[in-house]
């Protein structure tokens, strides 16, 4: 089991004060929602948005919610937001903290889209998470570390997500990757690529 900096987590929002973004990727099971809530834990008031589609009958992604559920603190409010993440970004209450767990689920609902359609929607949500006066932290899966999709739209997810995370990380207070349990500050570790 991984240690936990305890010291690691997050201030909750001060009333009038602006945006704040934590970006969160990593690989499947790598602990990256856990470190998300983590970050949360001591905040008053919380907001988890789903982005994911349900897939009642899908029994393993049933377990999977089930486990985040219990994980999530009672007094943690959810929201499914299905396609319109922008939306309930828009509609949030200031001075709250937000999880939103996942970009991928984002992703996913917008694959029909043209590309132009597709850079606006990001440009979209980027500037509403700016104009927000909420603390987020944002999860990202992270995607082509692997095999390469053999379908299009396999690939067009991937590109799609890498792409988004890229664009959110400028606008990013802070960026961990989660790798086997253990959270690396990648704003403090890495450099930008030119």
């Amino acid at each position: 089991m991984a240690v936990v900096d305890p010291s690691s987590s997050v201030e909750p929002p001060v009333a009038g004060k602006t945006s704040r973004l934590i970006l969160v990727s990593g690989p499947t099971r790598s602990g990256k929602s856990r470190w998300a809530e983590h970050l949360l834990k001591h905040h008053p008031v919380v907001t988890y948005i789903a982005t994911a589609a349900a897939r009642p009958d899908d029994r393993d992604w049933q377990k999977r919610l089930e486990a985040h559920r219990q994980r999530r603190p009672d007094h943690w409010s959810v929201s499914e937001c299905g396609a319109e993440l922008v939306s309930v970004i828009n509609g949030l209450a200031p001075g709250q903290s937000v999880l939103i767990d996942a970009l991928g689920g984002f992703v996913a609902h917008h694959l029909d889209l043209t590309a132009q359609d597709w850079d606006h929607l990001c440009e979209q949500l980027i500037a509403s998470i700016r104009a927000s006066h909420c603390t987020f932290v944002l999860v990202i899966e992270e995607t082509g570390w692997g095999i390469v999709p053999p379908t299009r739209i396999g690939g067009l997810f991937r590109d799609r997500l890498g792409t988004l995370a890229q664009a959110l990380d400028p606008v990013a207070d802070a960026a961990w990757l989660v790798l086997q349990g253990r959270a690396l500050d990648l704003h403090a570790l890495g450099q930008v690529v030119p």
